[in-house]
């Protein structure tokens, strides 16, 4: 694996997650909730971390383009664009429940070059590259497998439990759910999860996590669009990216027949 990434924008890109994870642990449990119009939850720390993340990669890498969850919703029409979500749970994190996490990905030509996945309550960040790896706060990560599968568990989310009575049988797994989608994708990746079924994903939701996971040997394929490479200007605010993850390919035909019935 290569060394940790020392690129001249990764002090400045750290400096800035430490600063918006920093804020963020402040408000936890001191901040109040409003209701969007497609039902989800907005807090004022969502829309704080959104527009100091915007203006860090501003100041950091120039031209970029941005599409964020609580912005701009378009694809970037620039060869190198940030997918940012500025706060991944934020139902958890509205009513006290200590997991979130901040979801960034760089693209280029459409395609996830680099990711950072930070989980402020755990004081955790995971770094990848496509090509050279993952880190774990520094520290190379090594792909699951064998004695790292302690549990049986796979990752849903509420929208995917129904495949649970679509499928004849019993589903191969216990199952667990986290309420943020980049970390119950992200639980594969650490040898948590054998798999996780994510019914509506947008493309905040995944950008950063599905470069962890190919980076780490994992299988992460869509049910039905797949997100990249993205169209410029394309508008995803509204788009799903129903899709299934596992540690491997064994697992992955596995679980198939449920991911499958997401999109039955």
């Amino acid at each position: 694996m290569a060394t940790y990434p020392h690129g001249a924008h990764w002090p400045a890109l750290h400096e800035l997650v430490d600063r918006v994870a920093e804020r963020q642990r402040a408000d936890f449990g001191q901040i109040a909730s409003t209701v969007k119009p497609d039902g989800s939850l907005v807090t004022d720390c969502d829309r704080w971390s959104d527009a100091t993340i915007a203006a860090g990669l501003e100041a950091i890498l120039p031209g970029d383009g941005l599409l964020s969850e609580e912005g701009c919703t378009d694809a970037p029409t620039q060869r190198h664009g940030w997918i940012v979500d500025p706060l991944d749970g934020t139902t958890n994190f509205s009513v006290g429940l200590p997991i979130w996490a901040i979801s960034m990905a760089r693209l280029q030509d459409g395609q996830p070059l680099e990711a950072i996945i930070d989980v402020p309550p755990l004081r955790e960040r995971y770094v990848a590259v496509r090509g050279q790896g993952v880190w774990r706060n520094g520290e190379p990560l090594q792909p699951p497998g064998g004695p790292r599968h302690r549990c049986n568990c796979a990752s849903l989310c509420t929208r995917s439990l129904p495949v649970l009575q679509k499928v004849p049988g019993r589903f191969p797994a216990k199952t667990r759910m986290l309420g943020v989608a980049s970390l119950n994708l992200l639980g594969v990746g650490l040898g948590t999860m054998l798999a996780a079924l994510e019914a509506t994903p947008k493309i905040w939701d995944l950008a950063a996590v599905w470069l962890i996971l190919e980076e780490l040997g994992c299988v992460i394929r869509p049910l039905a669009d797949h997100p990249f490479p993205m169209t410029p200007g394309a508008p995803l605010g509204e788009a799903s990216y129903p899709l299934m993850a596992a540690c491997d390919e064994e697992h992955y035909q596995r679980f198939l027949p449920w991911g499958q019935a997401l999109v039955s």
